[in-house]
């Protein structure tokens, strides 16, 4: 059924419109506009669901910029639908969990308006159905994490971790939009005419991946959209953004960087799916080369990296990387299995981990401390908040029979499938998969064990948290129970259209998961896994102080960003200097070589020919005033003063308008001689404040002069001869001639007509009337301006 566009327009721009009031309601409601806004975010919930329920699946268009076939576009479908229920349904529970967190928390009208407006982008991200709405929503996602994650101004590491998200983020959305203006490039090489929806480009994916690989594209664009990808899903290397990011509050952490803003990666690797990997793609081609190899070191490294980690939020950050690896990597394997793990995992990860990170919110708040050395027995305090981290972090180490294991369980089916087709270093895929599985099964019962055990002297006293921060958390692991007890009802329900959507040729798939029954090599896997996370679990200590030990210097990511950070700081401060020294002649020597640069490397780009030389036909004395008129050029160069160099150049003026005179163009040549005058003036009246002569010049400063002199000379030249040489087949001159005049029949007022008789006259005042009406607007300003200077001056008010 095709989406009605009322309701996809609603979802999306609903969050956006509440945010705008978020200031007024605040006034009016102080604390409570946390409900008032998680009521907004409940309507987006149930506008998803009526499409959902309806089974709309289509596109729905708003022209944008229809010169460059541009639309507002949005495409629901199962993968799509899956992403807005995410964003909108923890929305809401992170909104209802906000009210009772940020109690007495300062900026707190801010921080609501940008949760919506964030959660408007992340729909629009999920719905988006063209790649410039797509691009555009994905980098308000960033900027309203940025504001999200700095919502401590005044904490230098907030500031610092807002920075560092925003920089990572917005870089790599850069990189993804390149890839998307080749996409639409090759789509006018395959289909004829350029394209950016993303519909087409699935539909016609053959033929646009043709287009690609014969331009040597290919490969390009699948790595520019993968880095887009990597950066917002916080994939190795770019992975050093999220735990820094930490720093925001914690329903900020269970919101952006569990359930939706990571998620936008994954999104965007499994709508382009389909179209890099064509259906009987190889087992190890580009796509899984680039991506499933991506998907299993981030998934290994972030697990090693998690149980390093000191702090709850942060083993729970670099956590939520590995599990992102793992989607990622299931994307990437050429075979359903891979498909199926992503496609339903991207649910599992989101129910746990959203859990736990409200748990550590109640953790952080209720015992004031976020330090893993520090807690424990804290089931005593909260036991509803244990039995839900129990639940959630069982599910998180793929322990049978909770939703997390079925997920991981395709990974390793993927992963053993593809090293047998593979062979030779395919088996690695397998090897790394269990791995990155050990350790993720070691740092989720660390996390769980944090409730049970023995108080550690340095814990103080652990509140009870109130009902609001305690339901969300509780509805999220009731959630985990439900998957975890029937997970073939949501594959039914919801995730097979996920599968559907990330599968080549789309259509209606679905699949099914149960526990094992027999033993098999992926089976195998799981058990090994377990195995070994057990043994290893009482050295979990050990291991702790060990990665923490090894991470020093180069080997820590923050190293190589802190340090090109601090470089490009660096460098900046010894170039400013230089390029920003006050001087006028630094800053037209960059400004004009700059754009004469740009220019003539523009049309060397585009293949601009210049057009061929076919004689001047001048008369004899247009020759003489061009003589004339270089011989004034080269009097400028020489002049020994200011004033006589003013002097020599208004010869080239005057001559430019005995030029017109001789080409019949009276009205120009006056206008020249009158303009002349007055420069001619000014320049005298301010020459004689400056000193008379020049004096000495450096040999190097007269070369580097000359040079951009014949740069700005030669670019120049260029443009007019290219923009002169062209000839319209509908040219304007004619429109104009026969429009300017006054109609042989006409009533007291003209109306289809200029009425005048000198077409310059109605080209200025009626065909450019605006254009001339602001001209002569700016004119009058900088009268009135003169003319307040001067009375001012009269009276003594300045000097």
């Amino acid at each position: 059924m095709q989406p009605t566009p009322e309701v996809v327009l609603a979802v999306v721009f609903l969050p956006f419109a509440a945010a705008a009031f978020v200031p007024f309601v605040y006034r009016a409601l102080g604390e409570r506009t946390a409900y008032a806004a998680a009521a907004v975010a409940l309507v987006c919930f149930g506008l998803v669901s009526r499409l959902y329920l309806a089974g709309a699946h289509g596109t729905v268009s708003v022209e944008w910029i229809p010169s460059l076939g541009v639309s507002l576009a949005f495409y629901v479908d199962g993968l799509a639908l899956l992403i807005a229920f995410l964003a909108s349904g923890v929305g809401v529970l992170i909104l209802t969990y906000s009210g009772g967190y940020m109690h007495g928390e300062p900026g707190q009208a801010k921080y609501y308006a940008t949760l919506l407006a964030f959660m408007g982008s992340m729909l629009g991200v999920a719905l988006a159905g063209d790649l410039v709405a797509l691009f555009v929503f994905w980098e308000l996602t960033s900027l309203s994490s940025y504001l999200l994650i700095g919502h401590y101004t005044s904490e230098s590491d907030s500031m610092y971790a807002s920075r560092k998200s925003m920089l990572v983020t917005v870089a790599g959305g850069l990189f993804m939009l390149v890839g998307f203006v080749l996409l639409s490039w090759a789509s006018g090489q395959a289909l004829g005419a350029a394209t950016y929806s993303v519909p087409v480009l699935l539909d016609n994916a053959e033929a646009v991946r043709t287009a690609l690989e014969n331009a040597g594209l290919f490969v390009p664009v699948l790595l520019l959209v993968a880095v887009g990808a990597a950066t917002k899903s916080a994939q190795v290397p770019f992975h050093i953004w999220l735990p820094n990011a930490m720093e925001a509050p914690t329903p900020v952490s269970a919101f952006l960087h569990s359930a939706t803003m990571v998620k936008a990666g994954v999104y965007l690797i499994g709508r382009f799916r389909p179209f890099f990997l064509p259906e009987g793609a190889l087992p190890l081609g580009e796509w899984t080369l680039a991506i499933a190899v991506l998907g299993l070191v981030t998934m290994t490294v972030a697990a090693v990296l998690a149980v390093g980690s000191t702090d709850i939020k942060e083993l729970l950050a670099y956590s939520t990387a590995s599990h992102l690896g793992l989607i990622i990597a299931g994307f990437g394997f050429a075979n359903e299995y891979g498909a199926e793990a992503g496609a339903f995992h991207i649910l599992n990860h989101a129910s746990f981990k959203a859990a736990l990170f409200l748990v550590a919110g109640i953790v952080a708040h209720e015992a004031g401390t976020r330090k893993i050395d520090h807690l424990g027995g804290l089931r005593k305090h909260l036991p509803i908040t244990a039995v839900v981290a129990t639940l959630a972090s069982l599910s998180m180490a793929g322990i049978p029979p909770f939703n997390g294991f079925y997920s991981k369980e395709l990974l390793f089916e993927a992963a053993y499938d593809a090293a047998v087709h593979v062979g030779g270093v395919g088996w690695l895929f397998p090897v790394v998969a269990v791995l990155g599985s050990v350790f993720t099964f070691l740092y989720s019962i660390k996390f769980a064990s944090l409730f049970f055990g023995e108080v550690p002297d340095e814990l103080g006293e652990v509140h009870r948290p109130p009902l609001v921060m305690l339901v969300p958390p509780a509805l999220l692991g009731a959630l985990v129970l439900a998957i975890s007890a029937s997970p073939n009802t949501f594959l039914g329900a919801l995730v097979g259209d996920v599968y559907a959507s990330v599968l080549p040729g789309g259509g209606h798939h679905s699949f099914t998961v149960s526990l094992p029954t027999e033993l098999t090599p992926y089976v195998l896997m799981s058990t090994i896994t377990i195995a070994i996370g057990a043994v290893s679990f009482p050295f979990y200590d050990r291991l702790h102080r060990g990665i923490r030990a090894a991470l020093r210097g180069p080997l820590r990511a923050n190293w190589w960003y802190d340090g090109a950070v601090d470089g490009v700081e660096a460098l900046s401060a010894a170039a400013t200097p230089r390029i920003q020294n006050g001087l006028l002649r630094t800053y037209a020597t960059w400004a004009l070589a700059g754009v004469a640069a740009l220019g003539l490397a523009g049309y060397v780009a585009s293949g601009v020919s210049l057009p061929a030389f076919t004689g001047v036909g001048l008369a004899p004395a247009m020759v003489l005033v061009l003589l004339v008129a270089v011989v004034g050029a080269v009097a400028v160069d020489i002049a020994p003063s200011h004033a006589a160099g003013v002097l020599t150049l208004s010869i080239l003026g005057f001559m430019v308008a005995i030029f017109y005179i001789l080409a019949d163009a009276p009205d120009l040549a006056l206008t020249q001689l009158v303009v002349e005058t007055l420069v001619l003036v000014i320049f005298l009246l301010v020459l004689d404040q400056l000193p008379a002569f020049y004096g000495e010049g450096r040999l190097s400063r007269t070369v580097r002069d000359g040079a951009v002199a014949t740069l700005v000379g030669a670019m120049v030249a260029a443009t007019v001869l290219v923009t002169t040489s062209a000839t319209p087949a509908d040219p304007i001159a004619e429109f104009l001639v026969e429009n300017a005049g006054v109609p042989a029949e006409h009533g007291s007022v003209i109306l289809n007509a200029g009425g005048g008789g000198n077409v310059v006259n109605v080209i200025l005042v009626d065909f450019r009337a605006f254009d001339t009406m602001g001209e002569i607007s700016v004119v009058g300003m900088a009268a009135l301006a003169i003319l307040t200077l001067v009375r001012m001056r009269e009276r003594g008010e300045t000097q």
